[in-house]
Order: C-alpha cells, then structure tokens, then sequence
C-alpha cells in the first residue's frame, strides 16, 4: 500500500478550514440583512460608480454575463439595483444602486470589516499583517482575479 499524506499535511486544508469559517459567518450575517454573498459583493462592485453595463460588471467580477443577470434581476427584485436603457443603443443597458442599495452597502461594509476583525483577532498586528501580504501575493503571482462571491 502506497503511503498517503494526511489531510492536515496539506496548506490547502488549512487556508479551507480558516476561509469555510469566515465565509460562513459571514454569509450568515449578511442574510440576516436580507442579501447573499455574491449580492453584497456585485452590489459593493457598483458602489462607486454611477452605473455600468453588466458586460463591464461581468469583467470587474469575473463572472459570466449569465451569472450577472441572475444576481442583477434578484436585486432588482429587492429595489436594490435598477436597469436602465442605453440612451444610445437600445439593446444595451446599465445597472445601477437604487438609493436603498447605495444606502445599504456601507452597513454591509461595516458587517465585513465586524466578521474580520473578530476572526482574526486573534492574531498579532504583525501577524494578521503578514497573513494578508501572503495571501495577497499568492494570488497575485497566480493571476488570480474573480472576486469571490460563494
């Protein structure tokens, strides 16, 4: 029999474990406020603009335009996103947050930054402070751009 490594022999289970654990919490916070995950994150994504095409969305969150329009017509559905005609080209249109959506991002903000900061506060300034450079150059040198929406 050919030896196998265990699980917790393994970075990725342990980075599973630790994502699991705040996405969860985090998706259980952000429900009680009435939206998912991948809502919070299209919805924050046109925070700072006026408004944007779903194809130049699409792109931002490296999602499929399919994905897009399903997370665009259940906040439509909840007032929290309007879609607009192309003035321009009427087979276009842009999607943009309502002034309940723009008014509800920032507490949903407040919500990432509270799940956060009770996860990781167990760990030094220097430590959380190396864990987020680490993460963040894995995915930079792995090219990695979708922001994670599940």
């Amino acid at each position: 029999m050919a030896d196998a490594a265990s699980l917790t022999a393994h970075t990725g289970y342990w980075l599973r474990m630790v994502s699991n654990e705040v996405s969860q919490e985090f998706a259980r916070k952000v429900a009680e406020e009435g939206v998912t995950v991948a809502e919070w994150s299209f919805m924050r994504s046109l925070y700072d603009v006026d408004a944007m095409a779903p194809s130049a969305l699409a792109a931002k969150m490296g999602l499929s335009k399919g994905a897009i329009s399903k997370l665009a017509d259940r906040l439509i559905d909840k007032t929290l996103v309007a879609r607009a005609e192309n003035d321009e080209d009427r087979r276009g249109h842009s999607l943009s947050l309502t002034s309940a959506g723009r008014g509800k991002v920032p507490a949903l903000a407040a919500l990432a930054d509270k799940n956060d900061a009770e996860y990781f506060d167990v760990l030094t300034t220097d430590e959380h402070a190396t864990l987020l450079a680490l993460l963040k150059a894995l995915a930079d040198r792995r090219g990695l751009k979708t922001i994670p929406v599940n």
